[in-house]
């Protein structure tokens, strides 16, 4: 398998959505409130690249496509991305970077606090994504920081819950996704490998 033009594949398809929602924008087919088409766009877009890059090791282990490790990076730089975005969203089009609004905002409804502190998490993790970074911090650090996703994720399904007021079955999905992925984590680091038993009479 070409992994460098697989890579590649993967970076054009991910900006795909941004593209389409870009020619939206220009040619004013957001709906009647633009605003919160492109909130929620954003929004959706960073858990699901959220989801299929903690997708990504279940998918190895259980296949045995040890080449999808090897795009679990852009994937969760794609999280990060989409997340910038939907904050900056809300600070440009919503606050108009009045941060002293912002605060008060932030106070009044809890669900912007869990949004926010669930994409900061996510900045050590884009900021730590090299190879050198790797090797800097040591390979257990690096691992033990980089399973604050598994917050940032409970965290961005939460945020997306408490803003739906009404039909909250897309939020529920992502959660009974996130669920299996993390269930999944658990019972992997629950099972112990069996030994062979060994006889203790030696075979003639």
């Amino acid at each position: 398998m070409d992994t460098k033009f697989s890579k590649v594949l993967l970076f054009i398809n991910s900006l795909v959505p941004l593209a389409l929602l870009s020619w939206d924008a220009y040619h004013k087919k957001l709906g009647a409130n633009p605003y919160e088409f492109v909130t929620r766009t954003t929004g959706m877009l960073t858990l699901v690249f959220l989801m299929i890059s903690l997708a990504v090791t279940p998918l190895r282990k259980i296949s045995g496509w040890n080449f999808l490790v090897k795009f679990r990076r852009m994937l969760g730089l794609y999280a990060f991305f989409y997340g910038f975005l939907h904050l900056m969203t809300y600070i440009w089009f919503d606050r108009f970077f009045n941060f002293k609004s912002m605060a008060g905002d932030i106070i009044q409804r809890p669900f912007i606090a869990i949004g926010m502190a669930s994409f900061f998490l996510l900045v050590p993790l884009a900021i730590t994504s090299t190879n050198g970074m790797v090797k800097r911090l040591g390979g257990k650090r690096w691992n033990r920081l980089h399973k604050l996703v598994y917050l940032t994720a409970i965290g961005g399904v939460l945020h997306y819950y408490m803003i739906v007021k009404s039909d909250t079955r897309v939020p529920l999905t992502f959660a009974f996704v996130l669920a299996l992925l993390l269930g999944y984590r658990i019972y992997a680091a629950n099972q112990t490998p069996k030994l062979p038993v060994r006889s203790p009479i030696p075979p003639r």
